[in-house]
């Protein structure tokens, strides 16, 4: 892929990715405006000696006296320059909570991505090769129940097996309760991220495996692995030197495509094993009223999903010539008919 081309490909997903995140933004903010959740009293919680001069000056400190538009364009306007506010509940600056959240979800969210495609990808291939055995029904039926699995039901089952009754790992949190951070041993973080990562990296096996095991069963049945069978290779080379290469690309593909059900279900993890990532600050942040870590959250979670997207469709572009070669035939089709 010439780099040109690849400069041309960037520049069409900046544009479309400004233009998505202000309508996002836009809905999100309209969204919280019909919100019955009253940030001021969110932000005082259960304290009733606060009387009604003192929630005007609040409301007041935070901006909340003025219209919605004129607090949207300037909450718009700070953006543009670097300054994404304050957040209500952690009183910090919204940047500064983001990247302490976006980190730890990030390990979190990385070690599952890793394994949900490792394991989806290898037990696709397996049953593909397996097709109408038992172990192909086997993951299928294993792969089926997985989707139908509520991520929070899953969490809960694990905490309740591995944690509370076996005791192999803590219940919750990133680290020991009541432990300065510079005392937390790293063996200490991988115990605790060991059920969270498992839970949401399950949630992501059953679409690669599916999707990789309808790869293998239409390679499996093609002319060339028939050919492969009459020159006597055996399962082992027919897999490795064809199989592979050819459901590889689909199932990376598509593994980057699931950035988005990837975050999602990071929400819910967090919330059931209280991980202090970024999935448990969008919760807070919505039901306290915390305009601003909300709206950056979004943004930062749009490009986010969207990095993820356009990785994939990246790597289709630079690793398949014929998809290039369809988009060239379909753009030059559009030129001569305009």
């Amino acid at each position: 892929m010439k780099k040109s081309s690849i400069v041309k490909f960037l520049f069409q997903r900046l544009v479309k990715l400004m233009s998505l995140l202000m309508a996002v933004c836009l809905i999100t903010f309209v969204l919280m405006e019909c919100s019955p959740i009253d940030p001021v009293t969110a932000y005082v919680g259960a304290d009733t000696k606060v009387g009604a001069e003192q929630r005007a000056l609040i409301g007041e400190h935070w901006g909340l006296n003025k219209p919605p538009v004129e607090r949207f364009t300037l909450w718009f306007t700070s953006i543009l320059q670097g300054d994404w506010g304050t957040s209500m509940i952690y009183r910090r600056p919204v940047l500064e909570v983001i990247g302490q959240k976006f980190s730890a979800s990030l390990a979190l969210m990385g070690l599952a991505w890793a394994l949900s495609g490792i394991i989806g990808f290898i037990l696709g291939i397996i049953a593909g090769i397996r097709e109408g055995k038992v172990a192909d029904k086997l993951i299928c039926a294993y792969c089926h129940l997985l989707i139908s699995t509520p991520s929070f039901w899953l969490g809960m089952v694990f905490i309740m097996v591995f944690a509370v009754h076996l005791g192999w790992f803590p219940v919750a949190m990133s680290a020991p309760a009541g432990v300065l951070a510079e005392h937390v041993s790293l063996l200490d973080r991988i115990s605790h991220i060991v059920l969270p990562a498992w839970t949401l990296s399950l949630l992501g096996i059953a679409g690669i495996c599916l999707h990789t095991r309808g790869k293998v069963t239409d390679v499996m049945r093609s002319d060339f692995i028939v050919f492969a069978k009459a020159r006597g290779e055996n399962t082992k080379s027919i897999v490795l030197n064809h199989v592979v290469k050819n459901v590889s690309l689909p199932a990376i593909t598509l593994q980057f495509l699931s950035f988005s059900e990837l975050f999602g279900g990071a929400i819910f993890v967090e919330q059931v094993f209280s991980y202090p990532g970024l999935g448990q600050a969008v919760v807070q942040s919505g039901l306290r009223g915390d305009v601003p870590l909300l709206m950056g959250i979004v943004i930062i979670s749009l490009i986010f999903v969207y990095i993820g997207n356009m990785t994939a469709d990246l790597l289709y572009r630079v690793i398949d010539p014929r998809v290039r070669e369809a988009h060239k035939g379909q753009w030059k089709t559009t030129i001569q008919s305009e």
